[in-house]
């Protein structure tokens, strides 16, 4: 019994070691210990949004709205702006989404006509704003009422798209904000199809720069915006063609007119001031401008000239192709895989996206750029079965500012078990694991044979047994 009580705690400490080295077996792996120039400020992509605004803002120009702002339509950087997030009455900016809408729920030739329904809520629209004349029972195109709100911003024009596409206007601005939400606005609220001056119709200058972006991206918008003159032919109702000139002052007066403006819109009430948002595009760069609240018709218009020529001066939208850090990729890849050569790990799956802009100042693009992965703060744990990896993917300029561009994602899994034969990689914790499993699979086989040994004694002691009741039977 001595011996077997030997053997099992020798069984049970050869057990508790081998458990011992396989939870010290674990370890952390930094991929790049002796990278020289870490990059501690790391300009992340959500924080190049407004990175611009940290630069230099002495050679901002001046710009007399209570709130405005300049943005890159590609990168969505802003470039400079003022209270740019605060909501505020947008008048008849209001019309950008109403328009959009229209343009993509309705073929351009569709027929509209002014239902009682239609008819009595034009009637409700104050007698101060601008109206195209709309009748009950008059039928237009849609493409006429698409010109009519955007060149003459003709309220009567966007309400009747409104209810014609949505039933109510209530139940067109429910899609006007589901629409605003879609494209990332996350201060707007519309409750007016056309702008009128609810406390509730509000909206921010940044807002409103997303929503005209995309009317120029995704519609006819910026074609119909930058029409001088319209004619909308005689109607069932309407006996004489009705001309619509663009009040626009970018494209109706020389002294205002910008050659690179692509599209926008105006607006005023006693409540929101002067509005206007508008677009301009340059070299292929689109530059998208708001001011909310402006003092002065003629002023906004200047001011947002001044933030077009600042943008195009001052910044530039570098595009980004992901190709290009495939050798960058390449290497990393390589020096991973090595790294993990004396580990159960290796990359399962890798990919990498990029943004594809980034707007930064013209004098540091100037300066070129070094693309380069950012693996100082990157580290493996081996003793996990899987993880993933994010790996910064980084533009670099030479005056110390670096922006991260995209992501290298990898995946390291465990490898599947199995029996490797290889003395020259028998060395450190691999050659002790060895002598462990070694040292486990006798203990194994002497409690095999322990156990057969019991066996066998009790084997032996029963026949010993038999023979002497045997015996016993037979003197009798």
């Amino acid at each position: 019994m001595n011996f077997i009580n030997r053997t099992t705690k020798l069984l049970a400490f050869a057990l508790a070691l081998l458990c011992v080295a396989n939870i010290f077996s674990g370890s952390i792996l930094a991929i790049n210990e002796d990278l020289d120039n870490p990059q501690d400020n790391l300009i992340s992509q959500n924080e190049q949004k407004t990175d611009l605004l940290s630069e230099n803002t002495d050679n901002w120009p001046k710009v007399r709205a209570e709130a405005y702002v300049l943005l890159d339509l590609d990168s969505g950087s802003i470039i400079m702006g003022k209270d740019y997030d605060v909501q505020r009455a947008p008048a008849s900016t209001t019309k950008v989404m109403t328009l959009m809408l229209a343009m993509e729920n309705l073929n351009m030739d569709d027929v509209v006509t002014i239902t009682p329904e239609i008819a009595e809520e034009i009637k409700k629209i104050p007698g101060d704003y601008v109206k195209l004349g709309l009748q009950e029972g008059e039928q237009i195109p849609v493409r006429d009422l698409v010109y009519a709100g955007s060149l003459k911003s003709a309220n009567d024009a966007c309400l009747a798209l409104a209810m014609h596409i949505a039933g109510t206007e209530a139940a067109f601005c429910d899609m006007m904000n589901k629409k605003a939400t879609e494209i990332g606005c996350l201060n707007t609220h519309f409750s007016s199809s056309f702008g009128y001056a609810n406390p509730d119709n509000l909206t921010t200058a940044y807002d409103l720069c997303m929503i005209l972006g995309a009317a120029c991206r995704d519609t006819e918008f910026s074609k119909v915006s930058t029409t001088y003159s319209y004619t909308i032919p005689a109607t069932n109702k309407y006996s004489d063609s009705r001309k619509l000139t663009n009040a626009n002052r970018f494209i109706k007066q020389p002294e205002f007119s910008y050659d690179y403006y692509i599209g926008g819109k105006t607006g005023f009430t006693s409540n929101a001031g002067y509005t206007l948002v508008g677009a301009a595009k340059k070299n292929d760069r689109t530059l998208v401008a708001c001011v909310l609240k402006a003092q002065d018709s003629g002023i906004r218009y200047v001011d947002l000239k001044n933030m077009f020529e600042y943008g195009f001066s001052n910044t530039t939208t570098v595009s980004i192709s992901q190709s290009e850090f495939d050798p960058s990729i390449a290497q990393t890849h390589t020096q991973i895989t090595d790294l993990l050569a004396e580990t159960n790990l290796y990359i399962d799956t890798q990919q990498h996206a990029c943004s594809e802009y980034l707007t930064i100042p013209s004098s540091r693009a100037s300066l070129g750029s070094t693309n380069l992965i950012e693996l100082s703060k990157i580290t493996i744990d081996t003793s996990l079965p899987e993880q993933t990896l994010k790996i910064p993917l980084c533009k670099s300029y030479s005056d110390g500012k670096t922006y991260i561009v995209g992501a290298l994602t990898m995946n390291i899994t465990a490898k599947a078990p199995h029996i490797e034969v290889d003395p020259e990689k028998e060395t450190g914790w691999t050659g002790l694991r060895k002598v462990l499993i070694t040292v486990a699979g006798i203990s194994v086989l002497l409690l095999i044979v322990v156990v057969a040994l019991l066996m066998l004694r009790r084997s032996i002691i029963k026949k010993k047994r038999r023979e002497r009741y045997l015996a016993k039977s037979k003197k009798l």
